[in-house]
């Protein structure tokens, strides 16, 4: 195959704005581990894993590769650390194909004091300069969850029964065996909602539904939703922020009840972050997100095949 040049180039290039961004705003570049003893209980998210040769006192031998380099980055916060960001390497199995890579690059950062609705401003900063540095121009689009969906579709996605929530799928063929609500919802959004998003608009989507909340703070509205955004360019969605967590015994029951939901799954249990829930109640109030580069790329690229931003995709490898 041959490599493209103009696309490493555009890579290499992203990279240093965005640090240059972050330095900019006093935010400390870190770099954390790729294995670990403990990995991600996410029942939708499938970890590789290695085992280690060497001496016993070095610890656990089994060892996973990151899908995130979320749970030391909190442990660096609550040590003291401040506003931080890692951009590396993140491994995720079973995840290939036109728009994925089991092997790509995460950029990571949190800010002490900021809840997600600040920080989702500045995801937007960032996207716009990115975007302008490389002769784009995006409208800016901001909405919440309940919202998206009932001005795209017209059901509520907080309140309205499944049965609803199916009605837009009828006719996708779509086996509803062993689907709960919010898998009904992940398929109305990416099956209903985000095709339709133009092609030049950042949209920022907040306030997701409370079962949603993976490790973010629940808002006790009415009815209580997630502190959560993601955004989106086009019809990619690039970002995925929380205003965090830092209640160690809840973190806890929500691991507990991912690993519940392996097993019924059928799939293995993944060993919990003991390091990470040991000082989670240390960490000060913060605000994170995740980006994934290769999206963003391909947006800045106007590709739709991911193997068109890498060196070498996972079948080249």
């Amino acid at each position: 195959m041959s490599v493209d040049l103009k696309h490493l180039q555009l890579r290499a290039a992203t990279y240093a704005r965005i640090r240059t961004f972050f330095r900019e705003r006093n935010v400390l570049e870190v770099e954390t581990p790729m294995l670990s003893a403990a990995g991600n209980t996410d029942p939708n998210i499938q970890s590789f894993h290695t085992n280690f040769s060497g001496h016993v006192d070095a610890g656990a031998r089994q060892r996973w590769l990151r899908t995130s380099p979320e749970f030391p980055l909190k442990r660096l916060l609550a040590a003291g650390i401040g506003d931080c960001y890692e951009m590396g390497r993140v491994f995720r199995d079973g995840e290939a194909g036109g728009r994925h890579n089991p092997e790509f690059t995460m950029l990571e950062w949190y800010r002490v004091g900021w809840n997600d609705a600040k920080l989702a401003r500045e995801v937007i900063d960032l996207l716009e300069r990115l975007m302008l540095e490389a002769g784009r121009n995006f409208e800016i689009v901001e909405t919440t969850y309940r919202g998206l969906f009932h001005d795209v579709l017209g059901v509520d996605a907080l309140l309205d029964p499944i049965e609803t929530l199916k009605a837009p799928l009828a006719d996708a063929n779509i086996s509803g065996d062993g689907l709960e609500r919010d898998d009904w919802l992940d398929l109305l959004m990416t099956h209903r909602i985000q095709p339709e998003f133009p092609r030049d608009r950042i949209t920022v989507v907040s306030d997701f539904p409370a079962s949603q909340c993976a490790l973010a703070r629940i808002r006790k509205s009415d009815p209580p939703v997630a502190e959560r955004f993601e955004a989106y360019v086009g019809r990619y969605e690039v970002a995925n922020g929380y205003h965090e967590l830092n209640d160690a015994a809840e973190q806890r029951a929500r691991f507990e009840r991912d690993n519940a939901k392996r097993r019924e799954r059928g799939v293995p249990e993944v060993p919990m972050d003991e390091r990470l829930l040991a000082v989670l109640d240390d960490m000060p109030a913060c605000a994170g997100v995740a980006l994934g580069i290769e999206r963003l790329l391909m947006v800045l690229a106007d590709t739709h095949a991911i193997g068109d931003v890498l060196a070498f995709p996972f079948s080249e490898a």
